[in-house]
C-alpha cells in the first residue's frame, strides 16, 4: 500500500484482534512493545518493511498464532526462544533480516508446525539431531544463506510430509543423510554450496516426486575455487540417477564427481536442464545426449577457467580473458529471452564432438571450451545462436559453407585452436554475428575487407595469428571497411603482419568504439588525426609498432579514455598538457619511445610508466600530488637531483622504479611511510647515504640499491654499516662554556699579558736613559774612590 512512518504503539490496545496484515509497506522502527496484548491474534503478517531492533518476546504471548512473516526487513538480535509456546504455530517466516545465534531447539517440538523459513540471515549452531521426532508434518524447511554446521540430521527422513529442504549456502559437513531418499513426496532438494562429501545417495535416486518444473536435485560445493576432494562429493555419477524417468533437473555442479558421463542419461527423456560444471569428468561425450529432444541446458565445465587466469598472465593473455568476460556478459543479457543454452565447458573431455548434438532441434547455445576436443567442426549444427569451441585442439580450415549452415549465429568463438588456412570470405555473409573471436589459432592470408556487411558487429577479435592487409592501393583495408560497423565495440587485432598505415585506418573506425587493441602490428605513420572523432574510446593499445611523431592533441577529445598504452614506438616530442584535463585517464604507459615529459597526468592516474624516453632534469616535486598511483616507472630516463620527499604523499603506491638515471643525495626516510610499496628499485643512480629500515624497506632485496655511491644500512642490503659520530654539545650548552669560561680566561689572560709587558717597558726604559747618559756625556777622568762608590748602585740595579 506504501503506508509509512512508525506503528503506534496504540495499536497494542486491540485486544480483539485477530488478523493484521501490514506488509509491503514501509514502517521503519521497532516493533511495539505492547505488541503482546493481542491474545486473540492468529495471522501477523508485516513482511516487506523496514522494521529494525529485536523480535519483541511479547510475540510469544500470542497462543492462538498460527502464522508469522517478518520477512525481509532489518530485524536483529535472536529468535526467542519462547517462539516453542506457540503450540498453534503453523508457519513461521522470517528470511531476509540480520537476526544472529542459533536456531532454538525446542521451535521444532511445535508439532503443528508446516513451513520453517529462515533463509537470508546469520544464524549459525548446529540443526538438532531428533529435530522430526516430534514434528512429523513439516512439509518446508528454508534455511539456506546462514552459517549452519555440523551435519546434516540423520533423521530428516522422520518429516515424510516433507517437500522442499534448502539448506544450500551454510557450511554443512560430511556425508548426505541416505533417509532423504524416503521422503515420496521431495520436489526440491539443494544442498548446493556446502562442504559435504561422500557418494551420492542412491536412495536419492528412488524419488519420483522430483518431476515438476521447480522441482530440483541441487548438490553443490561451498568452496569452489577448491579442487580438492575433501571439500565436496566424490566418486562417480551414480547410474541409477537416471533411472527417474520424469526428472526435469539436475544439479551437482562444483563437486569432484570423477568418470565419464553415463550413457544412461538418455534414461530420462524429460530432461530440461543437466548441471555437473566444475567438476573432473573425462571421457567423450556420450552419443546418447541427441536423444534428450527436450533438453534446453547442459553445464560440464570446470574450474580450469580460473587456473588459467591465473597462470597466464601475459599482456595479451589479460587482453584476451577481458574479451571473452565481455562474452558472458553478452552471454548473461540474452539469457533474458534464450530458452536454449548448452554448456560442456572447461572439463577433461575428448574425442570428436558427436554429431548426433545436432538432432537437439531446440539447441541454440553451444560452449565446448577448455576441453581436449579433437577433429573439426560438425556441419550438424544448426538453428545456433551462439557457438563456443574455445581452447580445444580442433584443427583444419573453417569450412567455406560456414554461412549456410550457422545462418542465425550470432556468436562465434573458437579462440585458442589449432585452425588455420585463410578466414573464409561466406563469414562475411554471417549478418546476424555480434561477437567473433577466432584470435590465437594459425589462420593467414589477408583479411576479408567485406567484414564491413557484418553490420551487427559489436566484438571482433582476430589477435595472434598471421594475418595481413595487404591490398592494392586502389582498394579499402579492411580496418576501413568496418565503419559501416556502427555498433562495433571492441576490435582486437593485434599481433599480426597487418603492415598498413595507421592513419589510413584508425581514423576510419566507427564511432562507437570503446576498445581497441593493435599491439605489435607493424603498423607505421602517425596517430592520425581523426582518433579524435571516436568519443566513446575507453581504451587504445597500439604497443610494438612503428608509430612516429608526436603525441596529438585530438586525444584530449577523449575524455572517456581510461587507459592508452603506447609504448615501444617512435614517439617522440612532449607530453600534450591537456593530458591533466583527461578526468577518466587510470592507466598511461609511453614508455620506450624518445618523449620529453614536463607535464604530469590527471589526479586520477593509478598506473604510470615513463620509462626509456629522454627526459633530463629533477623529477618534478608535483608528482606527489598523485595520490592514485599505484605504480610508478621512470627508469632509464636522464633524470638527476634528489628523490623528491613528497613522494611520500603516494599513500597508495605498489610499486616504485626510479633506476638508471643520474639521482643523487640520500634516500628520504619519509618513504617509509609508503605501506603498501611491494617493489622498489633505485639501483644504478649516484645515491649515498643511509638506507632507510621502517615500513617496507625491512622487504625489499639489496639488488633494490646496488651500484649507487657509497651507501650504508642493514646487514640484509649487503652494504656497510653506517658509523654513527658521537652527537656534539647543543648550542646552549656551548653558550654556556663560552660565556662564563672561555671569556673570562681570556680577558684574564690579555690584562696580565698587558701589565707584564708595560713593567718590561718601563725598566727597559730606565736602563737605556742611564746608559745614553754615559755615552753621549763628555768623558772625564774618575778617581779610584767614585768607581767604587758606583759599583753597588750598578750591580743593585741589574739585579
Amino acid at each position: 500500500m506504501g503506508l509509512e512512518g512508525t506503528i503506534a504503539p496504540q495499536i497494542g490496545n486491540l485486544s480483539l484482534l485477530v488478523s493484521l496484515d501490514l506488509g509491503n509497506n514501509y514502517f521503519h522502527s521497532t516493533l511495539p512493545k505492547d505488541i503482546g496484548k493481542w491474545e486473540a491474534l492468529q495471522q501477523l503478517n508485516l513482511l516487506n518493511n523496514k522494521l529494525v531492533g529485536s523480535i519483541p518476546e511479547g510475540i510469544c504471548n500470542f497462543s492462538k498464532l498460527e502464522e508469522i512473516y517478518l520477512g525481509n526487513n532489518q530485524l536483529m538480535g535472536e529468535i526467542p526462544k519462547k517462539m516453542s509456546l506457540l503450540l498453534n504455530l503453523r508457519v513461521l517466516s522470517f528470511p531476509v533480516n540480520n537476526l544472529i545465534g542459533s536456531i532454538p531447539a525446542t521451535i521444532f517440538n511445535i508439532s503443528s508446525l508446516l513451513n520453517i523459513s529462515l533463509s537470508n540471515n546469520s544464524l549459525s549452531g548446529s540443526l538438532p539431531m531428533d529435530m522430526c521426532y516430534v514434528n512429523s508434518k513439516l512439509k518446508e524447511l528454508k534455511l539456506s544463506s546462514n552459517h549452519l554446521s555440523g551435519k546434516i540430521p540423520t533423521n530428516l527422513s522422520q518429516c515424510k510430509k516433507l517437500q522442499v529442504i534448502s539448506l544450500f549456502h551454510n557450511d554443512f559437513t560430511r556425508s548426505i543423510p541416505s533417509g532423504i531418499g524416503n521422503l515420496r513426496d521431495l520436489q526440491n532438494l539443494s544442498l548446493k554450496y556446502n562442504s559435504l562429501t561422500g557418494e551420492i545417495p542412491q536412495s536419492l535416486f528412488n524419488i519420483s516426486s522430483l518431476r515438476a518444473p521447480k522441482n530440483i536435485i541441487i548438490v553443490q560445493s561451498t568452496h569452489w575455487w577448491h579442487s580438492t576432494s575433501h571439500w565436496s562429493l566424490t566418486e562417480e555419477i551414480p547410474q541409477s540417477l537416471f533411472t527417474i524417468s520424469s526428472l526435469r533437473f539436475l544439479k551437482l555442479t562444483v563437486n569432484n564427481l570423477e568418470g565419464k558421463i553415463p550413457s544412461s542419461l538418455s534414461h530420462c527423456p524429460e530432461l530440461r536442464v543437466i548441471s555437473l560444471t566444475f567438476n573432473q569428468l573425462t571421457g567423450g561425450i556420450p552419443q546418447a545426449i541427441g536423444s534428450l529432444s527436450h533438453l534446453e541446458e547442459l553445464y560440464l565445465a570446470f574450474l580450469g577457467v580460473f587456473q588459467w587466469i591465473s597462470v597466464n598472465t601475459s599482456p595479451i593473455s589479460k587482453r584476451l580473458i577481458f574479451l571473452k568476460i565481455i562474452s558472458v556478459v553478452s552471454f548473461l543479457q540474452l539469457y533474458s529471452y534464450v530458452e536454449s543454452y548448452y554448456v560442456i565447458s572447461i572439463n577433461r573431455l575428448t574425442g570428436n564432438i558427436p554429431r548426433e548434438i545436432g538432432n537437439l532441434s531446440k539447441l541454440e547455445y553451444i560452449d565446448l571450451e577448455d576441453n581436449g576436443f579433437i577433429g573439426s567442426i560438425p556441419i550438424s549444427f544448426s538453428n545456433l545462436k551462439n557457438l563456443a569451441l574455445v581452447q580445444n585442439h580442433l584443427l583444419a580450415n573453417l569450412p567455406s559453407s560456414i554461412c549456410t549452415w550457422l545462418k542465425d549465429l550470432e556468436g562465434l568463438f573458437i579462440e585458442y585452436n589449432e585452425f588455420s588456412g585463410t578466414i573464409p570470405k561466406s563469414i562475411s555473409s554471417m549478418s546476424k554475428l555480434i561477437m567473433l573471436d577466432i584470435s590465437a589459432n594459425s589462420f593467414a592470408g589477408s583479411v576479408p575487407k567485406d567484414l564491413g556487411n557484418l553490420r551487427k558487429l559489436q566484438i571482433l577479435n582476430i589477435e595472434c595469428n598471421q594475418l595481413n592487409d595487404e591490398h592494392l592501393a586502389s582498394e579499402v583495408g579492411f580496418l576501413s571497411s568496418l565503419t559501416n560497423c556502427k555498433s562495433l565495440r571492441t576490435l582486437s587485432v593485434g599481433h599480426n603482419p597487418l603492415k598498413r598505415t595507421l592513419q589510413n585506418s584508425l581514423g576510419n573506425l566507427p564511432v562507437a568504439l570503446e576498445k581497441f587493441y593493435a599491439s605489435t602490428s607493424q603498423f607505421r605513420g602517425t596517430i592520425p588525426i581523426g582518433i579524435g572523432n571516436l568519443t566513446n574510446l575507453i581504451g587504445m593499445d597500439i604497443t610494438g609498432n612503428r608509430i612516429r611523431g608526436s603525441i596529438p592533441n585530438y586525444l584530449c577529445y577523449l575524455k572517456n579514455l581510461g587507459y592508452l598504452i603506447l609504448s615501444s614506438n617512435k614517439l617522440s616530442g612532449s607530453i600534450p598538457r591537456c593530458f591533466e584535463d583527461l578526468p577518466m585517464l587510470r592507466e598511461l604507459y609511453l614508455d620506450s619511445n624518445a618523449l620529453a615529459y614536463n607535464i604530469l597526468p590527471p589526479c586520477t592516474t593509478s598506473k604510470l610508466d615513463l620509462s626509456k624516453n629522454l627526459p633530463s632534469g629533477y623529477i618534478p616535486r608535483t608528482m606527489g600530488q598523485l595520490q592514485n598511483l599505484i605504480k610508478l616507472s621512470l627508469s632509464q630516463n636522464r633524470l638527476q637531483g634528489p628523490i623528491p620527499v613528497e613522494f611520500s604523499h603516494l599513500l597508495s603506491l605498489e610499486s616504485l622504479d626510479l633506476s638508471h638515471n643520474n639521482l643523487s643525495e640520500i634516500i628520504p626516510n619519509s618513504l617509509e611511510a609508503l605501506i603498501y610499496l611491494r617493489y622498489l628499485n633505485v639501483s644504478f643512480n649516484k645515491l649515498r647515504g643511509e638506507i632507510p629500515n621502517g615500513g617496507p624497506f625491512l622487504n625489499f632485496p639489496a639488488e633494490s640499491f646496488i651500484f649507487n655511491e657509497p651507501l650504508c644500512g642493514a646487514p640484509h642490503f649487503q652494504v656497510i654499516a653506517c658509523h654513527k659520530n658521537t652527537p656534539s654539545p647543543s648550542w646552549k650548552t656551548k653558550a654556556f662554556i663560552f660565556k662564563y669560561i672561555l671569556l673570562p680566561i681570556t680577558l684574564i689572560v690579555t690584562l696580565a699579558a698587558f701589565i707584564v709587558l708595560w713593567m718590561l717597558k718601563c725598566e727597559n726604559l730606565e736602563v737605556r736613559t742611564l746608559i745614553e747618559s754615559w755615552l753621549t756625556g763628555t768623558h772625564g777622568r774618575i778617581s779610584y774612590q767614585q768607581l767604587l762608590f758606583m759599583q753597588p748602585t750598578i750591580l743593585v740595579k741589574r739585579i
